[in-house]
C-alpha cells in the first residue's frame, strides 16, 4: 500500500507501467466537475467516480475485499474519508469464494488500521492489501482507477 499526495504522484511512475497515464489523468482531468460513472482512460486503465455519503467502519467492514487482477489507485477528491487496512497475509476467513468477473474477494477479518484520506491525497492497493473504504460522514467524492496488472 501507498498513501501520498497528488503533488507527489511522478514519484510512483516506475512502480506499475500504467501509473504515468493514470497520474496523468488525474493531473489533466478536472475531477471535480466529473460526473459519477465509468469512464476508459486506457487499455487496463478504468476510472470510476463516485459521490456518495460515507458509510460507518462496520458497514464498510462487511465488504472487507482485495483484488488480483487489478491494482485501485483511489483518490478523494472532496470530503474526508477512512479507509481501513490489512495485509492479505494475514486475513484468515473468506466471505466467499474470490469472484473473477468482478475481481473481488471478500473477507469477513476485520482490518488491523485505519487511515484517513482528504482532497487530493490517495491510497494504491496492490492484490496483497485488504481494503475498506468509503468510511466517514457526510458526501465523500472519490475517484477509483483499476490499473490492470
Amino acid at each position: 500500500m501507498i498513501i501520498d499526495s497528488v503533488q507527489n504522484a511522478s514519484k510512483y511512475c516506475s512502480v506499475h507501467p500504467l501509473f504515468a497515464k493514470a497520474f496523468e489523468y488525474i493531473n489533466s482531468t478536472d475531477l471535480a466537475s466529473l460526473e459519477v460513472g465509468k469512464y476508459e482512460i486506457a487499455e487496463g486503465l478504468m476510472a470510476i467516480i463516485s459521490n456518495k455519503a460515507g458509510m460507518t467502519a462496520e458497514e464498510s467492514s462487511a465488504k472487507f475485499e482485495c483484488h488480483n487482477a487489478n491494482i485501485d489507485i483511489q483518490l478523494c477528491i472532496k470530503g474526508v474519508e477512512t479507509l481501513g487496512w490489512k495485509s492479505r497475509q494475514d486475513c484468515k476467513s473468506e466471505r466467499e469464494p474470490y469472484n473473477a468477473e468482478k475481481d473481488v474477494l471478500f473477507y469477513t477479518d476485520k482490518p488491523d488500521m485505519f487511515f484517513q484520506l482528504t482532497d487530493g491525497q490517495f491510497a494504491i492497493f496492490f492484490p496483497e492489501d485488504v481494503h475498506a473504504p468509503m468510511i466517514g460522514e457526510g458526501e465523500i467524492k472519490k475517484l477509483v482507477i483499476k490499473v490492470k496488472i
